[in-house]
């Protein structure tokens, strides 16, 4: 079985794939969109943060200072 926080990932970047491709008025898009809220809900409950989901904007935000 697949990671809860993978799968949330995956199914996000293929509902994005489908937008930006397709556009978001697709039926495909329309599905996918869902699913990947799906998705994210069961890694959320799971226990893993929204943070999980989205590793690179934690990595922005934790610039270090200029001295």
């Amino acid at each position: 079985m697949i990671h809860p926080i993978h799968a949330a990932r995956a199914a996000q970047h293929r509902a994005t794939r489908a937008a930006r491709t397709l556009g978001a008025a697709h039926p495909l898009t329309r599905l996918l969109f869902p699913a990947a809220a799906i998705a994210a809900a069961a890694a959320w409950d799971a226990g893993h943060r929204v943070a999980d989901l989205h590793p690179f904007a934690r990595q922005h935000h934790e610039r270090r200072s200029r001295a």
